[in-house]
């Protein structure tokens, strides 16, 4: 053999190698995309079954609150504003601008229950209702699955963000698409507070 072709096979040799790193920094991204955009369909389960339960709440409250139509309509309007924004930000979780929709309507959703909680307080007989208490359990419930499905979404789209912008990876992630993932996170420190189910 010659020099010529001793250098021409460690050249090919260096290229293929190359090329396989390439493909497997690729195929890590796609793999830690699809990780948080599960994570994310946890959320969207969770929240599905929030938004379930909402109208129930609310139509076991007419009742007794009869007077207080206004709140009641501004806790479904909410729930229905946040309920759009989950769809769009659930066809595409790794668009920043859909979940920062979503979380907009989600805090415009907690700031409604917070009033409707806060109003039925002052019903004695919505307190001891048994469809009321069974509902609110349930609420509660959903509150905490939801917290924990958020804490496993930010923790892959942290893993993911932090994998698309290390060397050399950044070198794949821009030109192969990998878009940096949003957070699921509160920006405002009056709405980190749960929505309060007291019954």
């Amino acid at each position: 053999m010659s020099g010529l072709t001793i250098t021409l096979l460690v050249v090919l040799a260096v290229i293929v190698i190359l090329v396989v790193y390439a493909i497997s920094i690729y195929n890590g991204l796609v793999t830690l995309r699809n990780r948080f955009k599960n994570a994310f369909a946890q959320i969207d389960v969770q929240l599905k079954r929030r938004y379930d339960l909402i109208p129930n709440l609310v139509e076991t409250a007419k009742g007794y609150l009869k007077h207080e139509r206004e709140t009641l309509e501004a806790v479904i309007q909410a729930r229905n504003s946040a309920a759009s924004a989950n769809e769009k930000a659930a066809a595409d979780p790794g668009d920043p601008t859909a979940v920062k929709g979503l979380l907009g309507a989600e805090a415009a959703l907690t700031g409604a229950m917070g009033k409707f909680f806060a109003l039925s307080e002052a019903y004695p007989d919505l307190k001891a209702n048994q469809n009321m208490m069974q509902l609110t359990e349930e609420l509660t419930s959903t509150e905490n699955k939801i917290a924990f499905a958020r804490q496993a979404f930010n923790d892959a789209v942290m893993t993911y963000n932090t994998s698309r912008e290390t060397f050399p990876n950044v070198l794949i992630a821009g030109p192969g698409g990998f878009k940096e993932a949003q957070l699921f996170e509160i920006e405002d420190a009056t709405e980190r507070q749960a929505v309060k189910v007291d019954f």
